[in-house]
């Protein structure tokens, strides 16, 4: 954890925290001119998902996505680890499997040593190892801020594309990893992270998604996404628009990392978490006694969160079962879809 250069000081935000507000990302692209029609572009900007779509063939579809953010912790290496495995996690979203990825680095070459720097590409490179794909290359600038992420390039059978708008009324709805992970970065830029604390950060937020691709023959999962800056309230949003859908969710089942919990209900939060409240609030309805702490556990910004899988009840247990079996001992249940308006109900 110690590091004699501390990347988050460089950076205005960190992690997937960074990401523009919905509503002000909603303001941005709603003047944009309607695109042409591609008929084989099977996923594009309609429905806010992963990652692009395009059909090769009957039997192919390349999948493609980036991601990039600024340092959401101190230390080189774990910081390019983390970023890696969030840019895979859009591929594995869309039920397929990644074959390779481009790196995307802005580093403030005058500010961090060349040592630092190559820290970074190494976690990168390290992670995209473990998913069994090469770092292929990329582009770099000399940037006022650290970022990192990844182009990534995956494959799928055109029926095994994982939508997030196509949820159905009675599905159940799955979260693979559990929250928190912006909360514990607002306490590691104060200083004030335990050590067990950061160990349950790194070891969440390095853990590689690679379920999805299992989960892109699963007839019985309807919708996935992964749970990112928007916090679960913002993608389960997406996924209820998209289909045409209400959801309700049981915040007492929700997983959450225990030092997360603990900082949250010691007032702990990030200002994504405000940004992500003030864009979609409207469309969420909380008890009347709801905490205040608990609700920005529920807009916390995620860095490589869990997928959120939407499946028939009667393939839970087969979900669940794939994810305990790649290492997702958090993943549960923890509400189910429902017909009617797109809004989230917490119960």
């Amino acid at each position: 954890m110690a590091s004699p250069i501390k990347l988050t000081q460089y950076s205005h935000g960190g992690g997937c925290g960074c990401k523009i507000a919905p509503a002000v990302l909603a303001q941005m692209l709603a003047a944009m001119p309607k695109p042409p029609s591609y008929p084989d572009l099977m996923v594009g900007t309609e429905s806010s998902d992963d990652a692009a779509v395009y059909r090769l063939s009957d039997e192919q579809a390349v999948v493609v996505t980036t991601d990039f953010f600024m340092p959401i912790v101190d230390d080189a290496h774990d910081f390019g680890r983390i970023a890696a495995a969030n840019a895979l996690s859009d591929v594995y979203a869309m039920g397929a499997t990644p074959i390779l990825a481009l790196a995307v680095v802005g580093m403030p070459i005058a500010k961090l040593p060349l040592d630092t720097i190559r820290d970074i590409l190494a976690g990168g490179t390290a992670v995209c190892e473990a998913a069994g794909i090469p770092l292929a290359g990329g582009h770099s600038i000399d940037a006022p801020e650290p970022i990192y992420g990844l182009v990534g390039v995956g494959v799928a059978h055109p029926d095994h594309i994982k939508r997030n708008d196509r949820a159905q009324a009675g599905d159940m709805l799955i979260l693979g990893k559990p929250l928190g992970v912006g909360i514990l970065s607002a306490a590691l830029k104060k200083n004030e992270l335990s050590a067990a604390g950061y160990r349950e950060m790194l070891d969440t937020t390095t853990q590689l998604n690679r379920t999805g691709a299992k989960f892109g023959a699963m007839k019985d999962v309807h919708a996935m996404t992964d749970v990112t800056g928007f916090a679960l309230l913002g993608h389960l949003l997406e996924m209820c628009r998209g289909s045409k859908l209400g959801a309700t969710i049981h915040y007492a089942d929700l997983p959450i990392l225990p030092t997360a919990r603990q900082l949250a209900e010691q007032g702990y939060a990030t200002g994504a978490a405000a940004r992500n409240w003030a864009s979609y609030g409207a469309e969420v309805h909380l008890p009347g006694d709801f905490p205040e702490w608990q609700r920005k556990l529920l807009c916390d910004p995620q860095t490589s969160g869990g997928l959120l899988v939407a499946c028939a009840p009667g393939a839970v247990d087969e979900v669940l079962a794939a994810l305990h079996e790649d290492g997702f001992a958090a993943a549960c249940v923890i509400g189910q879809m429902t017909a009617g308006a797109a809004q989230v109900n917490v119960e």
